[in-house]
C-alpha cells in the first residue's frame, strides 16, 4: 500500500509538471511573437486600432501599433509584416482589397455595421451663395466663390493627406478647381472651423461615420452615381475619355482584414477580431472623443473599453482561453 501510495504521489507530481509545462509553452507561444496592428492617420481607425489591440492583450497577446501610408500598408500585409487593418473603407480601399482578396494575400475578417461615405462636402450655408448645390454642376458655376489666392481664379478643393481620386474626378469631369492637400486630417477641421465662423465658402473631404456628423449641418456633393464600370471603362460615364467620372459608393463597406497566417498564428485574436462590431453611432462617438473632447487616443480608447466592458467581452468566443 505505502508503495503504491509513492507511485501515486510521483504520477501526480509528474502531470502537474506536465501541465504547467504545458501552459507555460501555450503562454509563451502566444506572446512569442506581436500582433502588428496598422495605425493609419484619421481619429476613428487610430481609435478602433487602440481598442483592438487591448482586447487582444486580455486574450495574452503582444500587440504592437505600426503606423503606415494607407497606400504603403498593402504591401506590408500581403508580405505579413503587419497583420491587421480594423477600418478598410470601400470608398478608396475597394480596388486594392477586392485584388487582394481575389489573390488571396490578404483575409477577410468580415464588415462593421457601420455604412460609410467618403466625399467632397459643403457646410449647408454655403446654399445660399452658390445655388444648385448639392448637384456636381453648380461647382463650376461658383468656382471663383472656392477660389483663395494659391488657386484663383480656380476653386479650391480641400483634400486630406490621403491618396484619393480627386485628381482624376477633376479632369473626367472638366471640374474648374485645384485640389490642396491639409498635410494631417486635423487640418480640415481647423479650416472648416475658420471658414464656419464666417460664412465662408469651402468644399472639402468629409467622411461619414465621423463626428462631424453632430456638430456641422452640411451635404455631400452628389456627383454621377457611382458603378463599378466607372472605375474600369472610360466609355462607361460622361467624359467617355477619362475614368472617374463618378462619385464614390454611397452606401459602403466598412471592413477588417488581416494578413494571410493571421488566423493561424494567432486563431483567438482572429476570431475575437471577426466579432468585433462598430455601428455608425460608435464610430462617431470615438471620433469626437478626439476632435471634439480633446482627448488623447490612449485616454478614448481607455474610455471605450472601461464604458463597453460587457459589450467587448461578449465579442471574445467562449473558445478562446483568456
Amino acid at each position: 500500500m505505502e508503495g503504491f501510495k509513492i507511485k501515486t504521489i510521483i504520477m501526480t507530481f509528474i502531470l502537474v509538471v506536465v501541465f504547467s509545462n504545458s501552459s507555460q509553452a501555450l503562454a509563451a507561444s502566444k506572446n512569442q511573437k506581436p500582433i502588428k496592428i496598422i495605425i493609419n492617420n484619421w481619429s476613428s481607425q487610430i481609435v478602433l486600432a487602440k481598442i483592438t489591440g487591448e482586447i487582444f492583450r486580455t486574450l495574452g497577446y503582444k500587440v504592437e501599433y505600426i503606423a503606415s501610408k494607407s497606400n504603403d500598408q498593402w504591401f506590408r500585409l500581403k508580405s505579413e509584416k503587419l497583420h491587421v487593418q480594423v477600418e478598410a473603407w470601400e470608398g478608396t480601399m475597394a480596388v486594392k482589397v477586392n485584388q487582394l482578396l481575389e489573390e488571396k494575400r490578404i483575409i477577410d475578417a468580415g464588415n462593421h455595421d457601420a455604412k460609410t461615405r467618403e466625399e467632397w462636402w459643403y457646410p449647408s450655408y454655403v446654399e445660399q451663395q452658390c445655388p444648385g448645390l448639392p448637384d456636381w454642376k453648380a461647382l463650376n458655376n461658383c468656382a471663383e466663390l472656392f477660389a483663395t489666392p494659391e488657386t484663383t481664379p480656380k476653386g479650391r478643393y480641400l483634400g486630406g493627406p490621403w491618396e484619393k481620386r480627386d485628381k482624376v474626378r477633376v479632369r473626367a469631369l472638366s471640374l474648374d478647381f485645384e485640389i490642396i492637400r491639409v498635410k494631417h486630417g486635423d487640418e480640415l477641421w481647423v479650416e472648416l472651423e475658420k471658414a464656419a465662423a464666417q460664412k465662408k465658402p469651402i468644399v472639402l473631404f468629409n467622411w461619414t461615420p465621423n463626428w462631424v456628423d453632430a456638430r456641422y449641418d452640411g451635404k455631400f456633393i452628389e456627383f454621377p452615381e457611382y458603378t463599378p464600370a466607372c472605375e474600369t471603362i472610360p466609355e462607361w460615364g460622361l467624359s467617355q475619355k477619362w475614368l472617374w467620372d463618378c462619385g464614390n459608393p454611397t452606401d459602403g463597406w466598412l471592413k477588417k482584414v488581416t494578413s494571410v497566417n493571421f488566423p493561424d498564428d494567432w486563431p483567438c485574436a482572429f476570431n475575437t477580431l471577426k466579432n468585433i462590431n462598430f455601428n455608425n453611432e460608435m464610430l462617431s462617438e470615438i471620433a469626437a472623443f478626439i476632435d471634439a473632447n480633446n482627448m488623447t487616443y490612449d485616454e478614448a480608447a481607455k474610455q471605450w473599453i472601461d464604458s463597453y466592458q460587457k459589450l467587448w467581452q461578449s465579442w471574445i468566443p467562449v473558445s478562446c482561453e483568456k
